[in-house]
């Protein structure tokens, strides 16, 4: 009942957004997100400690002020990913902007499967909708959602746009059928990956990250590529899709070189976060596994481990 519930007040929120001219709905959820960053403030504490964590050189009020602006932009996003349900083609081409199509072309021009490895950062669902707009084949590992229902409807939605899914718990195979097929993959690179990652820096603190993405890509073949979507300043939601080759993938095989590509796309993400420091998921405890013998969290340099 308690999903039924939820489910139904989405639909709701959702057939709002669409049915208002997009500026109307963009800053509603600006509003919105101005009140939970003041009178809610869910996960606030984590938001700060981490925010600490990665810019131990600024002062608390810098950091209140990325932190409301954090939980703004996810409100906003939110209700982009909600008019993003059922958007034409064309509207999803004006109002985004690929940089690093080449990387794209030239993969398929060879063959060749791409891997987009990305983070929580600007608006994943919008980046997405904008390569497969452009006519590549993109498919994306997904986790599923706590509500059925929802999970269903979020399905069907990412499907209707052309984008194919991948359960996570189906990955390994669904990664390489992707990959040895010339599609692109899409995958999320900044989640913890508990005692199953490779400990890299972040930030200046070991991360716990998945090294699939590297170890899959190497296997098939694929280019390997940062993938981003940040939304432009202004009022209308316009955004800018950057991809960028990962050098390191061209190098070789082997442990040593996934760990070489996973460092190197974690470090291109926290280039970019401290571009876009207000646009970044500081909500995920994204340090929350702890390399052995250092489970009260005190930091290392340039530490790499491998399980």
């Amino acid at each position: 009942m308690r999903h039924r519930v939820e489910y139904a007040a989405l639909r709701a929120v959702i057939a709002v957004c669409r049915a208002v001219p997009a500026g109307v709905a963009d800053r509603v959820g600006v509003v919105v997100g101005w009140v939970v960053a003041w009178l809610w403030r869910p996960r606030w504490e984590v938001v700060m400690r981490q925010l600490r964590m990665a810019f131990p050189g600024e002062d608390e009020g810098w950091r209140r002020r990325v932190a409301r602006a954090s939980y703004v932009h996810f409100c906003a996003e939110a209700v982009a990913m909600f008019r993003l349900v059922g958007a034409r083609r064309t509207e999803i081409l004006e109002r985004t902007r690929l940089n690093g199509e080449e990387v794209l072309t030239e993969a398929a021009g060879e063959g060749r499967g791409v891997t987009l490895v990305s983070g929580h950062l600007g608006n994943w669902e919008v980046g997405t909708a904008g390569v497969v707009a452009r006519g590549f084949p993109m498919d994306i590992v997904v986790a599923r959602q706590r509500n059925v229902l929802f999970d269903r409807y979020l399905a069907r939605a990412r499907r209707r746009l052309g984008i194919g899914l991948i359960p996570r718990e189906e990955a390994q195979r669904g990664v390489l059928a992707t990959l040895k097929a010339g599609r692109v993959l899409g995958i999320m690179g900044d989640q913890d990956a508990r005692r199953a990652g490779i400990f890299v820096d972040y930030f200046g603190q070991p991360a716990s990250t998945a090294r699939g993405p590297a170890v899959l890509s190497m296997r098939a073949g694929a280019t390997v590529a940062t993938f981003y979507t940040i939304r432009r300043a202004g009022w209308r939601p316009r955004y800018d899709i950057h991809i960028e080759p990962v050098k390191e993938a061209d190098r070789g095989r082997g442990r040593t070189v996934a760990a070489a590509v996973t460092r190197a796309f974690t470090a291109r993400l926290e280039e970019r976060v401290r571009q876009y420091p207000e646009q970044y998921l500081w909500h995920h405890r994204r340090w929350k596994t702890q390399p052995p013998g250092d489970d009260d969290g005190e930091r290392r340099e340039n530490r790499v481990c491998i399980d």
